[in-house]
């Protein structure tokens, strides 16, 4: 081995060792304050709400057949005073727009109820609106989706308990606990 001059040899150092891994510090994650009361429980009242007003869609839905041979009496007897040729296709368009209007309302308030629930106080704001347009559309619809006898009455207390179920979660929503925690989830 060759050695320099003056005769010492000089040795290269191994590299310091490598720090541990350190499991101590947590993870830069906020942690998410649990929903209080009234909150959860204008989320309860809001989901019944639309299960009862799903419900309803979906008996409509099922039983279609009946419904539109039931409007298309209607619709005819309408045709024949007016003069329309189309007493058929009137009858398609009446049923399935009142669904898709229904449906819509529907989607709208679950939507506005996804932003409250995210913390977004619009959202509580946007339901007011929704929940008042839901009565008109609702007695739109019952002339042509609520069925004779007792199956009728059926969709009307559906659509009563689907109704006092979403003011009630709205009322929830402005109550001063609810107030309050959308306020810290802004700051």
């Amino acid at each position: 081995m060759a050695s320099r001059p003056g005769g010492d040899e000089r040795r290269l150092s191994a590299p310091p060792p490598r720090p541990g891994l350190s499991y101590s510090a947590p993870p830069p994650i906020p942690a998410t304050p649990s929903l209080p009361r009234t909150v959860r429980t204008a989320r309860t009242f809001w989901v019944l709400s639309f299960l009862a007003g799903l419900t309803v869609l979906a008996g409509s839905f099922v039983a279609r057949d009946s419904n539109l041979q039931r409007l298309r009496a209607v619709v005819a007897d309408m045709a024949a005073r007016n003069g329309m040729a189309s007493a058929g296709t009137a009858a398609d368009v009446v049923f399935w727009a009142s669904l898709g209007a229904l449906l819509l309302v529907t989607l709208l308030e679950a939507a506005a109820l996804a932003a409250v629930l995210a913390r977004r106080a619009w959202g509580r704001w946007a339901l007011l609106p929704l929940l008042a347009s839901h009565l008109p559309v609702l007695l739109l619809a019952s002339v042509f989706l609520v069925p004779g006898g007792a199956a009728g009455s059926y969709v009307v207390m559906l659509w009563v308990a689907g109704l006092a179920l979403g003011f009630g979660g709205l009322v929830q929503l402005f109550l001063p606990p609810t107030g309050a925690w959308l306020r810290q989830g802004r700051s």
